[in-house]
């Protein structure tokens, strides 16, 4: 589901861009990700054309529930507008009156309840996100652990408008029983959020957990134009596209991402996603293969924490700064994660990149390592 480098020269010869290495992920700085050509082609068959976009939204909502088992779905711009947005919904339900008010909350339950450890940065805190919408947030636990008793004793308080989950790898501490931690929520009449950002291939098992919306990213690993997909409840869904007419209006999802998101879903449920699995762990097992015979180099294929069918590249160095930091200096720049670059470990995600790419990152690591 993706196209190749030599594809995408043209647009960088024309705009005078830098053409990139992304071993980094579905990284936004560097662009998220690669649409197949079956998307693209969808892309451009809309830009000229026309829209009831209500109708084309209720599309959307059709293909996201059939493909998820949810009830209903929305497009939104991104996942970060998904979380502020969805928020909103909590807070004004169907009132077109407290749609209309926003982020002015007065009369409305605004209070939400998120785990000190869910608190992560996408390039903004999720924190600003949710405040966005007008919402204040109280935080449950601390950093590095956050048990049930601590959620509820803040869903006990008075004003709750939602319960926010964050299932990604920048959580921190334990993870949180989410089904436990929605029951918590279900039990005092909260509704509950789960923002899965790059967990699109999981979102089954995040709505099955009982929640009443989750949040995904379009553009990640189904590789749609940038937007962001809300599968939950029908009431939730219908309050979330009613804030197009409040505070949404300025993340708006366009006609393109629309399309691009309904090509992309139907390439989903039609590709073979067990060889595609199979494809992927090969594509990682060789890697390793071929970077573990560098001297000084210890190497290691390990699965995502969040259950993402997805390998990643594990390489511990001696001076993790400076070969992140030579990669990225060198033609073309090559991107790794540099999360763990203190502790002398260097993450790299395949799933992006083709095997000319593949040969080039291994090749560059072999002349910065040795």
């Amino acid at each position: 589901m993706t196209t190749t480098l030599g594809n995408t020269m043209g647009i960088h010869d024309r705009y005078r861009l830098s053409v990139v290495i992304n071993a980094k992920g579905t990284y936004t700085p560097l662009g998220v990700s690669r649409s197949s050509d079956g998307v693209a082609a969808a892309v451009a068959q809309a830009l000229p054309e026309f829209f009831v976009m209500d109708e084309l939204g209720d599309r959307a909502s059709e293909a996201i529930a059939q493909m998820t088992g949810a009830p209903a779905g929305a497009v939104v711009h991104c996942t970060a507008a998904g979380v502020t947005l969805a928020v909103a919904a909590t807070m004004t339900g169907g009132d077109p009156r407290r749609t209309a008010a926003l982020p002015d909350t007065t009369d409305m339950h605004n209070r939400v309840v998120l785990p000190a450890c869910h608190v992560v940065d996408y390039g903004h805190s999720n924190l600003q996100g949710i405040r966005l919408a007008g919402a204040q947030v109280d935080l449950a636990g601390d950093e590095d652990s956050c048990t049930i008793a601590d959620l509820e004793a803040e869903l006990d308080g008075p004003d709750v408008a939602c319960l926010m989950l964050v299932s990604s790898r920048l959580t921190r501490g334990e993870p949180i029983d989410l089904s436990a931690a929605i029951r918590a929520a279900h039990r005092r009449g909260v509704p509950a959020i789960i923002d899965g950002a790059a967990q699109f291939p999981r979102i089954a098992d995040l709505l099955a957990t009982g929640a009443d919306l989750v949040l995904v990213s379009g553009q990640k690993y189904l590789g749609s134009p940038t937007a962001g997909i809300a599968a939950g409840t029908w009431s939730l869904v219908q309050a979330l596209r009613a804030q197009e007419k409040g505070i949404g209006r300025v993340m708006k999802p366009t006609k393109e991402a629309i399309v691009g998101v309904l090509a992309a879903l139907e390439e989903w449920q039609a590709f073979d996603r067990v060889k595609w699995e199979a494809d992927e762990q090969a594509k990682v097992d060789a890697f390793v293969g071929a970077v573990s015979r560098i001297p000084d180099v210890t190497v290691e294929a390990v699965p995502d924490p969040t259950g993402l069918p997805v390998s990643r590249v594990l390489l511990k160095v001696a001076d993790a700064k400076r070969v992140a930091t030579e990669l990225e200096a060198g033609s073309p720049p090559i991107y790794v994660m540099t999360d763990r670059m203190a502790e002398g470990e260097l993450m790299l995600e395949l799933v992006p990149l083709d095997a000319e790419e593949i040969a080039t990152v291994v090749a560059r690591l072999w002349a910065v390592l040795t």
